[in-house]
């Protein structure tokens, strides 16, 4: 039986219909056309479908389509500004640290979560809050680097876009 729900994504009041067991993670990609949340592991292990629900992060591959109904849910796509690229997104291109590209989303929304909450972190915070984010191809050093300089760019207004 599909269940009829009412949310919003990345800002925008959205509605769709779902099965019971779908999970968020699925709703995205298959039904709404938001492919950018990547299934990597689909038990919540790897971060590679990391969102924001009602300003958590949370795996979507372990919630269901159906517990959005009512919640506000930012993806990857919803990230950057209109025209433009999150400083997050920015650090990890001129840093060169991503290569794949299955991991970064998840490891995006990681790191504007970790940022939104501590706009300082140090290293070792850095590295706490992206431990749920697995990355096959870069090794971690390059992206922990381009955090930590996003959250200075933010810090510092440096022309960089939030």
């Amino acid at each position: 039986m599909a269940i009829h729900v009412q949310t919003r994504v990345n800002g925008q009041a959205t509605e769709f219909l779902c099965e019971a067991d779908a999970s968020a993670l699925d709703v995205l990609r298959d039904t709404l056309g938001l492919t950018g949340s990547k299934e990597g592991c689909n038990s919540g292990d790897c971060g590679a479908c990391s969102v924001l629900l009602d300003g958590t992060l949370v795996c979507a591959c372990l919630v269901l389509g159906a517990e959005l109904e009512g919640r506000e849910l930012l993806t990857i796509e919803g990230v950057a500004p209109p025209g433009g690229l999150h400083p997050v997104q920015q650090k990890l291109l001129e840093h060169n640290a991503m290569q794949c590209g299955i991991c970064i989303p998840g490891i995006v929304v990681a790191a504007k979560a970790l940022l939104d909450r501590d706009p300082d972190p140090d290293e070792t915070t850095v590295r706490f809050a992206l431990a749920g984010n697995l990355c096959r191809c870069t090794g971690y050093d390059k992206i922990i680097r381009a955090v930590l300089d996003a959250a200075a760019a933010m810090r510092e207004g440096a022309g960089v876009r939030a």
